[in-house]
């Protein structure tokens, strides 16, 4: 029996309940056997925000995943540093485990961008992409994506960061795990 996986890349700068309820929705329509937040080293198409490392990403998803069975965290990128594209990164994951299906999930923003991505040609013969609805985006394409209906929660970590610097709530967006090392870390503040 193969293992079922899927991977949730970002930068997760923070991350925030918008990701959960993705990894979570996505892990349940599946049936899969787990779904790994994917932080980024340093992702081809974003730069990274608020002078935020690498490690410091890693441990907000470790705290926001630690009490939910099936999430875990994939740290393959970060441990190599540089610039990361997907089809690289599953490349390397396919390797690693032979035995393992891979389920990709991007959503709507990055499924308009589909056509740009590094050998999306080869990605999609390797690798099932899995779209999940975003606030105003499509989720039409001409690549054979799986679509999974989520509750739509328009939040982002754009608006986490400006929450936190100019000293809002944060409560019930991010978990307080991950609330109280950015205030620990002094992390986003003005």
């Amino acid at each position: 029996m193969r293992k079922k996986v899927g991977i949730l890349g970002g930068t997760f700068n923070p991350p925030h309940i918008g990701h959960l309820i993705i990894a979570n929705e996505v892990l349940h329509a599946l049936n899969l056997d787990e779904v790994c937040l994917m932080p980024n080293a340093n992702p081809p198409h974003k730069e990274i925000q608020n002078r935020v490392t690498a490690e410091q990403r890693r441990t907000m998803v470790e705290l926001s995943i630690q009490d939910v069975p099936k999430l875990k965290i994939e740290t393959i990128e970060i441990d190599q540093g540089g610039t990361s594209y997907t089809f690289d990164t599953m490349e390397l994951l396919r390797r690693r485990e032979p035995e393992t299906d891979f389920y990709f999930i991007i959503g709507g923003d990055q499924v308009e961008d589909l056509p740009k991505w590094y050998r999306i040609e080869d990605l999609i013969q390797n690798v099932h992409l899995v779209g999940v609805p975003r606030p105003n985006k499509s989720l039409e394409t001409a690549y054979p994506i799986v679509t999974i209906e989520i509750p739509q929660i328009d939040i982002s970590s754009t608006t986490v960061r400006n929450r936190i610097t100019h000293g809002k709530t944060t409560k019930f967006l991010i978990s307080d795990a991950v609330r109280e090392y950015i205030r620990e870390e002094k992390l986003y503040e003005a």
